[in-house]
């Protein structure tokens, strides 16, 4: 697949969710760029939620089907005898430990319920006087849904042909206006990644000009999380914000809990804005410190998701479907431009498997999460059969 990708072909067909088969931003890559697209969000009719099967295999939100973890589960449970208290010293005890982890000091840290309510948090400090922001298109849109909402504009610059951002481009579009940069690496919806020395020389050179925020969520699925990082930027003073989440390697999406990591004076700025530790769960911080010091579960995730991600990209071969290369625990790939999204989706979730559906060009689109093996064979099999 050679084409590009670009915000301004999002068309108005919706985002399918196959669990409650609602309608969200849809997804739309092609080349040339369409000036007048836009992109929204549109509610389903609600039979669709009161009639909707249990499923077998539920693959339509990038969860991790492992966990939480048995040490988790029994730190959670002993932390609910404490639910009466604040969590502060636990939550500066966490906040402790990611430094240690990240090589830098407590308070280039802030923690949130899960990454996508600081990436929300970040675009309100930030955009509150306007500007824009600058990012990959298609990317992960909570922060620039944010930033556009308290009026920001969007500058969108499509992928390159490989799916990899365009970082010459990215760094063309930035301006005197320009209020933050974002990245998402790996990519989602894509599951792409961009190459670590390419990004690490843009992120210290653009950072000069206006903060990056690099968005790690599926950072640790990589064989090598730590090269693809730039969180060693920080350490040396650059102002580049990067997020991690205990959402996806960890399986605590749930329990909502990630954090970022930038300088003193960036943490601060938001900080100064909206408070930190106390929208947290005592429970969930404490369920975190846990899994963060449990490697086995962690590792065995990344092991098993790569031996499904592999099955399914497999059967996908075999059936004929050229699926973006993915670095994360889901996949994308084109369907039969043919189908009829709904009835498809329909008929996936009446067989117990849920997926997303996305549209390009009026073309469907599908990403399938990595779940167990069990649920991905099945996923192929009742796959296979629908598209028949």
């Amino acid at each position: 697949m050679s084409t590009t990708m670009n915000r301004r072909n999002w068309l108005k067909s919706g985002l399918i969710t196959a669990s409650s088969l609602t309608l969200a931003p849809s997804l739309v890559w092609s080349s040339p760029v369409r000036k007048t697209s836009v992109i929204w969000e549109v509610e389903h009719p609600s039979y669709y939620h009161d009639t909707a099967p249990v499923l077998k295999a539920k693959l339509n939100a990038n969860e991790n089907p492992y966990g939480p973890s048995e040490s988790v589960k029994k730190a959670i449970s002993e932390a609910v005898a404490v639910g009466n208290r604040y969590g502060h010293s636990d939550a500066a005890t966490l906040i402790g430990l990611i430094a240690e982890k990240e090589g830098v000091t407590p308070d280039h840290i802030m923690l949130g319920p899960g990454s996508t309510d600081l990436l929300e948090k970040t675009a309100i400090s930030r955009f509150m006087k306007g500007g824009n922001i600058v990012s990959a298109d298609p990317s992960y849109m909570s922060l620039i849904n944010t930033a556009q909402a308290i009026g920001a504009e969007w500058k969108a610059v499509p992928l390159t042909s490989d799916y990899a951002h365009d970082l010459p481009a990215m760094e063309a579009a930035v301006d005197a206006k320009t209020q933050l940069v974002y990245i998402c690496n790996p990519n989602n919806p894509t599951g792409s990644l961009t190459e670590p020395h390419a990004l690490r020389d843009f992120c210290s050179k653009v950072s000069e000009k206006t903060p990056v925020f690099v968005d790690e969520a599926y950072l640790e699925f990589l064989e090598d999380p730590e090269a693809n990082s730039m969180v060693d930027l920080v350490a040396k003073g650059k102002d580049v914000i990067v997020a991690r989440t205990f959402s996806k390697i960890h399986s605590m999406a749930g329990l909502r809990i990630g954090y970022i990591v930038a300088t003193p004076e960036r943490i601060k700025s938001v900080t100064d804005m909206v408070r930190s530790t106390m929208g947290l769960c005592v429970t969930s911080v404490i369920g975190a410190l846990a899994s963060m010091k449990d490697k086995t579960f962690c590792a065995d995730c990344k092991t098993l998701n790569s031996a499904a991600r592999n099955y399914v990209c497999t059967e996908l071969d075999k059936m004929g479907y050229k699926y973006i290369p993915s670095y994360t625990n889901f996949v994308i790939f084109p369907m039969n431009k043919t189908i009829q999204a709904e009835s498809f989706m329909k008929s996936m979730t009446d067989n117990g498997v849920g997926i997303r559906m996305y549209s390009f060009n009026n073309e469907p689109w599908c990403r399938v999460s990595v779940g167990t093996m069990p649920e991905m064979q099945l996923f192929t099999e009742v796959f296979a059969r629908v598209t028949a």
